[in-house]
């Protein structure tokens, strides 16, 4: 299980670069301000990044969606749309604060429920097709399956 803490990690990190490129992207174009585009994206690592981590544990506690043959795309799916709520209200406060415009604030969280939802879900399809602190992987879903034929 150690290990797993390993993945959630190396996770968050790929998350967060991916993330934090559409928020300034995103702030950016809506609030017409490069800084602020900059401020609000690199405000939002920290955050981002302590709530990602801890949404990663509590999903791994979770085993809702997880298939008879190992895949987990509804799983994918559930975890996309729980992390955007999480994740939208962030930066949704984060850029109402930095800008001081409550409309901006709605406005990049509302941008980018739709490009961070794609941009998550193609995160997990990635993510779940590398072993990366699962070494025990393959075993588990071979007790799984198993579990499934009784």
């Amino acid at each position: 299980m150690a290990k797993s803490y390993k993945r959630h990690i190396a996770k968050s990190i790929t998350w967060r670069i991916i993330g934090t490129a559409d928020t300034i992207l995103l702030a950016w174009l809506i609030s017409g301000d490069p800084l602020t585009g900059l401020q609000i994206g690199f405000a939002e690592v920290v955050t981002k990044m302590l709530l990602y981590y801890l949404h990663e544990r509590v999903w791994f506690r979770i085993r809702a969606g997880i298939t008879k043959n190992g895949d987990s795309k509804k799983r994918h799916i559930a975890k996309t749309i729980t992390w955007r709520v999480v994740g939208t209200i962030d930066t949704m406060v984060l850029a109402w604060v930095i800008s001081g415009d409550p409309m901006v604030g709605l406005q990049v969280g509302g941008a980018e429920v739709v490009t961070k939802m794609i941009l998550y879900y193609l995160h997990e399809r990635g993510w779940y097709k590398i072993d990366y602190g699962l070494k025990q992987r393959r075993k588990r879903i071979k007790e799984q399956q198993e579990a499934f034929n009784k």
